[in-house]
C-alpha cells in the first residue's frame, strides 16, 4: 500500500509540475492596456480563471472615467431580454450582488452596493411619453416598476418636486461607490497575482505573422500571446498604431457633489439625461452633462450652474446643500453608443473592450465575462456579433439605464 500511496504521490507531483508550467506559460501572457473599471474587471475575471495577466495604465488605475461616474447600477431583468445590448445589461445586473460579495469576502472592502430604488420623472408631455415608451421595455423585459399617482409621490421620495408631472418608481435600481469597487478590484487582483504597472504608457505595438508580440511602453516591451485594449476614449490612439481605426470619442460630463444635513434623498433620480444619487452619508451626487470637449476634463460654470438649478427643481430641498466640489469625466464614445467588443479581425490575439459611454460601470462584469470566454475559447454567452468592431452602426436608440 506504501508503494502504490507513493506512486501516486510520484504522478501527482508531475501533473501539478505540469500544471505549473502550463500556469506560468500564461501567467503573463495576457497584456491587459488600460486600467478603469472595464481593465479591472477583466482583470478579475480572468484571474478567477487562473490566468494572472499584466495590467497597464498611463496613470493610476480608474482614475479617468470610472473615478469620476455616479455608480448607478439597472435592475435585473427578470426574462431574457430580446436584444444583445439588453442582455449585457441584464447579465450585469444578475453579476453586481454576486461580485460585490464576493470582493467583500476576498478584500474585505465594501464597494458600496445598495438597493436603494429609483425614479424616473417628467416635466412636460413630450417627456412622459418618452418614459411611457421606456415603460414599454422594462414590461417586456420584466422590470418591476409602478407608475405613482399625482399625489402619491411623497410615499416613494418625499423630497421630489409635487409639481413633476409623471414618476416611475423601480424599487431594483441599485448603486456602488465608484472609488471603493475600484479599490476592491485593484486589491483583489494584486492578490490574485495579477501584476500592475500603473503609470506606464504604451507607445507601439510588434507584430508577426498577423499576431502581436509584445506590447511597447516607455519602459520597454512585454511579449505577448494575447492583448485586450480596455483603454477608455484612449483607445482609438492606441489600435491607430496598429492601423486599426477604432472611434472613441471622450464625451465630457461634469458632476457636483453635494453636502446635505441630514439624508434629504433616499432614491437615485433620474430626467433625461440628468440624474440624482444619494449616498449613505447623506450627500448627494448631480450629474451630468454631455459635451464633445475633446479632452478637456475641466468644470465650467456654466455646466454646474445648469446641473445645480435642475436639482434644485427637481428637489427644492437641496437649495440649502453646500456645494463640496465638482470635476468632470471623459466617456469613451463609439460609432452608435454601443460598446466594442470582441476579437479584431485580421489580428486573432487582439481583443477589445471599450466605448460604453455612459454605461461602462453597470456593464463592465459582464464586458469582463464575455472578454474571458473568448480568452479562455468558451462557448460564447452573449451573441456579441452587434459589437464588432467593423459592425454597421446601430440605429439610434437612448439608453433606457446610465451610469
Amino acid at each position: 500500500m506504501r508503494a502504490l500511496l507513493s506512486l501516486a504521490q510520484l504522478n501527482a507531483t508531475k501533473n501539478n509540475r505540469c500544471l505549473d508550467r502550463g500556469m506560468s506559460r500564461l501567467q503573463h501572457d495576457v497584456v491587459i492596456v488600460g486600467g478603469g473599471v472595464i481593465g479591472l474587471s477583466v482583470a478579475y475575471a480572468l484571474s478567477r480563471e487562473g490566468i494572472r495577466a499584466t495590467l497597464l495604465d498611463r496613470r493610476e488605475f480608474g482614475r479617468e472615467a470610472s473615478w469620476a461616474g455616479a455608480g448607478m447600477l439597472p435592475p435585473c431583468s427578470e426574462r431574457p431580454p430580446a436584444q444583445p445590448f439588453e442582455l449585457l445589461r441584464s447579465w450585469s445586473a444578475r453579476l453586481y450582488p454576486k461580485w460585490s460579495d464576493a470582493l467583500r469576502e476576498e478584500t474585505g472592502i465594501d464597494n458600496g452596493f445598495r438597493r436603494t430604488g429609483g425614479v424616473d420623472v417628467a416635466w412636460t408631455e413630450d417627456e412622459e411619453n418618452a418614459l411611457r415608451t421606456s415603460a414599454g421595455r422594462w414590461r417586456s423585459d420584466g422590470i418591476v416598476f409602478e407608475r405613482l399617482a399625482p399625489g402619491d409621490y411623497v410615499r416613494v421620495e418625499p423630497a421630489l418636486n409635487p409639481s413633476l408631472r409623471v414618476v416611475y418608481y423601480l424599487p431594483d435600481r441599485s448603486q456602488i461607490r465608484n472609488p471603493w469597487h475600484l479599490e476592491a478590484l485593484k486589491t483583489a487582483i494584486e492578490a490574485r497575482g495579477v501584476r500592475l504597472r500603473p503609470g506606464e504608457a504604451v507607445v507601439g505595438f510588434e507584430t508577426a505573422g498577423g499576431r502581436v508580440t509584445a506590447v511597447r511602453t516607455e519602459h520597454g516591451r512585454i511579449p505577448c500571446g494575447q492583448v485586450i485594449v480596455t483603454a477608455g476614449a484612449w483607445s482609438a490612439g492606441l489600435l491607430e498604431m496598429l492601423g486599426i481605426q477604432v472611434p472613441t470619442p471622450p464625451v465630457k460630463g461634469q458632476i457636483v457633489l453635494l453636502r446635505c444635513q441630514g439624508m434629504v434623498l433616499r432614491r437615485i433620480v433620474e430626467h433625461g439625461r440628468m440624474y440624482l444619487v444619494p449616498r449613505d452619508d447623506g450627500r448627494v451626487l448631480i450629474g451630468a452633462t454631455e459635451e464633445d470637449a475633446g479632452f478637456d476634463t475641466r468644470p465650467t460654470t456654466q455646466g454646474v450652474r445648469d446641473l445645480l438649478d435642475e436639482a434644485i427643481r427637481l428637489v427644492p430641498a437641496l437649495a440649502d446643500a453646500e456645494v463640496e466640489r465638482a470635476w468632470a469625466g471623459l466617456r469613451p464614445g463609439s460609432i452608435d453608443s454601443r460598446p466594442y467588443l470582441g476579437t479584431v479581425p485580421d489580428f486573432p490575439n487582439l481583443l477589445v473592450a471599450t466605448g460604453h459611454k455612459r454605461s461602462g460601470l453597470q456593464l463592465s462584469p459582464a464586458t469582463a465575462e464575455a472578454i474571458t470566454d473568448l480568452v479562455l475559447d468558451r462557448p460564447a454567452r452573449i451573441d456579441l456579433s452587434l459589437f464588432r468592431i467593423d459592425r454597421e452602426p446601430a440605429p439610434a436608440s437612448d439608453d433606457v439605464f446610465r451610469s
